[in-house]
């Protein structure tokens, strides 16, 4: 394949949509005005944007973190101005979601990506599963209306309740809330603080929960 061949096979797609997959790990915001995205997801951008992150105590930037109760949060920044910003995270997939008014999904702190600033937000810890990730299991709960972007390792398999999930494997959930237990059936095994001793339970309602062929936390 020749330079110009190159170019114009790999340049980016023009479009009006906010969020537009450039391909499978890419996502292009068109922004105007604010986007909240991952911090450290920026791999390019266009035009007059600006990135603004919060110092943590620890020293550095870890981006504007929207605390819950507990203290704890996701790293998020805001992403604002005029342009195109390019988003990526560790070659994982990107899937690009539309919540309707009222709709509402919440996602791993680990898999998100970018969603529309107007989306209300807010962060969680799942406390019960400190024993297996420091601080626990931390999530973003997202409402509508507006664009969510979230990332999986490979390709999604969406269940619906009742269904039990290995919390390192659980992207996201949406009309559904887990409770969390021992896994008995792997309480006596070697390695008992990792991800698998312990279980989603997810049940009842007419949701979904995603899983990814990956456990990311354990």
């Amino acid at each position: 394949m020749d330079l110009e061949a190159f170019h114009a096979e790999n340049a980016p797609t023009e479009t009006d949509e906010t969020f537009q997959l450039e391909n499978k790990y890419t996502l292009d915001v068109a922004v105007s005005g604010t986007v909240m995205a991952k911090v450290g997801s920026m791999v390019a951008y266009t035009g007059d944007l600006s990135f603004t992150g919060k110092a943590s105590a620890e020293g550095g930037i870890t981006g504007i973190i929207k605390e819950a109760a507990t203290g704890e949060g996701t790293p998020v920044m805001s992403v604002e101005g005029d342009g195109h910003a390019y988003l990526a995270d560790q070659q994982k997939k990107v899937q690009i979601l539309s919540l309707d008014e009222g709709e509402s999904i919440t996602v791993n702190g680990e898999d998100i990506l970018a969603f529309e600033s107007d989306l209300s937000y807010e962060i969680s810890t799942i406390d019960s599963l400190a024993g297996s990730f420091a601080g626990g299991l931390t999530n973003v709960y997202l409402e509508g209306p507006g664009y969510v972007a979230i990332t999986t390792h490979g390709d999604p398999l969406v269940l619906s309740p009742p269904v039990s999930t290995d919390p390192s494997a659980t992207v996201a959930w949406s009309g559904t809330s887990p409770s969390v237990e021992v896994n008995k059936n792997l309480s006596d095994m070697v390695g008992q603080e990792s991800g698998e001793r312990f279980q989603m339970n997810f049940s009842g309602g007419d949701g979904f929960v995603v899983v990814q062929p990956y456990e990311e936390l354990a």
